[in-house]
């Protein structure tokens, strides 16, 4: 028989343990209820009081308006392709320096703008202040592109330049030539007008950015250093606004980097004797390989959401979400693991989740009956804030888990610092400020940048380097840059803008994978303002200027 006092006893018991289970979880909720309701969203991003307000009007003419947009156009023709450290298209690049040259007179020849090559092909401006006590700033763009072939599905040939149904066409005119162009038309527009700022600011226009910037950046970096420069903070390309990327946010929203990833690209190799594909070995190079990189697939990083920048991203967003994410993302302490779980399944999303890996290269065997002697595959991993690249290499070698493969570091890096965003962060107030200037009702936040650029360069110049593109993302959108189909709109172009118009609006679009967007068709992108120059003159050449107006003068 059962011993009814046990029994009693084993029910008072899982009587206790669920009660204590429900009081904890009520707890948690009302904890993170009282949390969501009195989150201040805005904690530590306040625009600081001692902001200016004033703009520098801006007032170009149809003629002007078309100059610039001939000037983008010849910029992309020109071929200025990076294929490695050891392979840049020089011709290419020289030919765009007396291109901009002519483009842009006043910058060249003003007193107040002293300008010198950097290694042959960069360029670094130093636009003098009225007040030389004050600490300078810089702007980044690079000159170079990565290399385009029209077999890639290219609606028109890649360096074109062309226009079609609204839109310029051209590898560049997103990465990075577009701001390449708006900084100088910026610049040249105010030593026109007869404008100094009261704080000088240095330009840097890099060569070999998608390279690494060994050459370009790092040696303005070093010229910079020998001349005791130190920078106030440094704006570059990076993040973007996103629009419908994280579902259920109200809104677009622009994200400041304050942070990029690390990266690493491994090689992993398998060598063996060689043999006839007669009489094959259990196992070949290619098999062994292959199982390799399977396992680093099917084994992705561990998640890391919430412990980098992402997390103060999402916590100041949450207000923008609607319920239960609005409660969701203002609790990442207590959520961070389910949102994740949720995330990761999005190619896009996952980025922020973990470190990502890659398998971009495979190449083994020299012909269909001879054994591969040796075989090799390139992993590039782009390395979360909250990992290093010790720990990726560790994590790597214990996943492959087989002494056969050798894993050979080709370069790498740590992630990039944090830079501060609170009410006493002069450069992300600037941006942010400029922002709001522009779009009152835009949500600004911190972010992460998971591609890497030149400022990365810059660290021991400033403690201060945000990343900033003003471009609309849209889901699917990075498959569209994936396959190298950039362009911008020029819709509406035509309709002249009033003096004092900033309210005007204008569409652009990412890729061609979208091109059922139309005029009227309620999926335009409200793009375009300025902090480092966008990456594309285009539509409202107007505000773009504006917006960098904006911003020198508020500096």
């Amino acid at each position: 028989m059962t011993d009814p006092g046990k029994k009693f006893r084993i029910v008072k018991f899982l009587k206790i343990i669920i009660s204590c289970a429900v009081l904890t979880i009520a707890s948690l909720l009302t904890v993170a209820t009282i949390r969501t309701l009195s989150m201040d969203v805005n904690a530590g991003l306040q625009l600081a009081n001692w902001e200016k307000t004033t703009n520098l009007s801006l007032v170009l003419d149809r003629h002007e308006r078309e100059q610039l947009f001939a000037n983008l156009k010849d910029a992309i023709r020109i071929r200025t392709v990076s294929y490695s450290q050891t392979n840049l298209n020089t011709s290419a690049l020289l030919l765009f320096d007396r291109f901009i040259r002519k483009a842009f007179p006043t910058v060249f020849s003003s007193s107040k703008v002293k300008h010198e090559l950097v290694a042959n092909y960069s360029h670094l401006f130093w636009v003098q202040g009225s007040r030389p006590e004050l600490q300078p700033y810089m702007l980044l763009a690079h000159t170079d592109v990565v290399p385009a072939s029209e077999d890639d599905a290219w609606e028109v040939p890649p360096f074109s330049g062309d226009e079609k149904d609204g839109f310029i066409y051209g590898r560049g005119t997103m990465d990075d030539k577009g701001s390449v162009m708006g900084i100088l038309a910026a610049l040249e527009y105010i030593l026109m007008k007869g404008y100094t700022p009261q704080r000088g600011f240095y330009i840097g226009l890099g060569h070999d950015e998608e390279v690494h910037g060994l050459n370009g950046a790092v040696n303005i970096v070093r010229l910079l250093k020998e001349r005791g420069v130190k920078l106030l903070f440094v704006l570059d390309e990076g993040s973007a606004i996103l629009d419908g990327i994280l579902k259920g946010l109200d809104g677009p929203a622009a994200l400041i980097a304050t942070s990029e990833k690390g990266a690493t690209v491994l090689k992993l190799s398998v060598s063996m004797p060689p043999s006839h594909a007669s009489m094959p070995p259990r196992e070949t190079t290619i098999g062994i390989l292959a199982a390799a990189v399977k396992r680093l697939e099917e084994n992705p990083m561990k998640r890391l959401f919430g412990l980098g920048p992402e997390g103060g991203m999402f916590e100041h967003l949450a207000h923008k979400f609607r319920f239960p994410l609005n409660f969701v993302m203002s609790n990442l302490w207590l959520f961070a693991p389910l949102i994740a779980r949720i995330m990761e399944r999005n190619e896009t999303t996952n980025a922020f989740v973990r470190t990502t890996t890659a398998v971009t290269m495979f190449n083994a065997g020299v012909k269909e009956n001879v054994i591969a002697s040796y075989a090799e595959a390139f992993v590039n991993m782009r390395i979360h804030s909250a990992q290093t690249l010790k720990e990726v290499l560790e994590c790597v070698e214990s996943t492959v888990g087989d002494p056969r493969v050798k894993i050979e570091v080709v370069y790498g890096f740590d992630p990039l610092p944090i830079s501060p965003y609170d009410e006493t962060s002069f450069g992300f107030q600037i941006i942010k400020k400029t922002v709001l200037d522009m779009f009152p009702s835009m949500i600004v936040a911190p972010g992460m940048c998971i591609a890497n650029t030149d400022s990365r360069h810059f660290k021991d110049l400033s403690s201060s380097i945000y990343r900033f593109t003003p471009a609309i993302y849209k889901p699917g959108d990075a498959q569209s840059l994936a396959n190298a189909r950039l362009l911008c709109a020029l819709e509406s172009f035509q309709t002249s803008q009033q003096p004092g118009d900033h309210g005007r609006h204008f569409s652009m679009d990412l890729g061609t994978n979208h091109r059922t967007r139309r005029d009227g068709d309620g999926l335009k992108e409200i793009l375009y303002w300025l902090v480092r120059i966008f990456k594309v003159l285009l539509e409202r050449i107007n505000r773009y200027w504006t917006m960098l107006f904006t911003f020198i003068r508020l500096i």
